[in-house]
């Protein structure tokens, strides 16, 4: 099974959900910060972090969005940003 790269990234109001909700995504995530996470998920990955985050959401007020990314492509860096070292990295 291949995994894919996706940037996750949320804003939810209500604190109880925004501490789930941060749990729930940094499960999956090799970086990130405050409320964007790298994920590098399977397909079968992809729809339990959906279906998990569906139960937690209020739909009326939060918002998270799953952007795909092209792996391949070099991060630019700005100001005192570094690339986050992943080494070792193993995903099981």
């Amino acid at each position: 099974m291949s995994r894919a790269l996706f940037l996750v990234c949320y804003d939810i109001s209500a604190q109880d959900r925004l501490h789930r909700t941060h749990k729930q995504v940094q499960a999956y995530a090799v970086g990130g910060q405050k409320s964007f996470y790298e994920c590098w998920l399977t397909p079968a990955e992809l729809r339990a972090l959906k279906d998990g985050l569906a139960e937690i959401l209020d739909f009326a007020e939060d918002r998270v969005h799953f952007f795909q990314l092209d792996p391949r492509m070099l991060p630019s860096f700005y100001g005192q940003a570094a690339r986050q070292s992943i080494q070792p990295f193993l995903i099981v």
